[in-house]
């Protein structure tokens, strides 16, 4: 598991390869990744923008920037905890994603949160058989 805290808020990643969705052979690895997004401070926040950075064993970078994370905007008051999965697809058998999340404050103010870089790794050895 991967974790970031910025300014109390707290973000852990657990990627995971999909080898169901994976065709090795063509060159197409799968991962999912469940992200835990928990307010920790004494403000409630609401995420409203997505950045990732995705590179692949070989250097290529995908950039992605959007509204929300998958189709919602949550809003976290003090304790509370938003938990989504996700997935990329990658054309190597490894990779990494970096990120960060736009947050907006109940009184408007706006600020920006590390999510960790993590490793997309498929497992020594297993092949996919389609």
């Amino acid at each position: 598991m991967y974790r970031a805290i910025t300014r109390q808020i707290e973000v852990t990643v657990e990627p995971n390869f999909v080898p169901e969705r994976s065709v090795v052979d063509r060159g197409q690895y799968f991962w999912s990744y469940t992200i835990v997004i928990t307010n920790t401070g004494a403000e409630t926040v609401q995420l409203r923008t997505r950045h990732w950075v995705i590179t692949d064993a070989v250097g290529r970078k995908q950039v992605v920037r959007g509204e929300g994370v998958v189709g919602e905007q949550p809003v976290l008051a003090p304790g509370e905890r938003f938990e989504y999965t996700s997935g990329v697809p990658l054309q190597t058998a490894s990779g990494f994603m970096t990120g960060r999340y736009q947050m907006v404050t109940a009184r408007g103010e706006h600020f920006e949160i590390d999510v960790p870089t993590f490793s997309l790794d498929c497992p020594a050895g297993k092949r996919v058989l389609n």
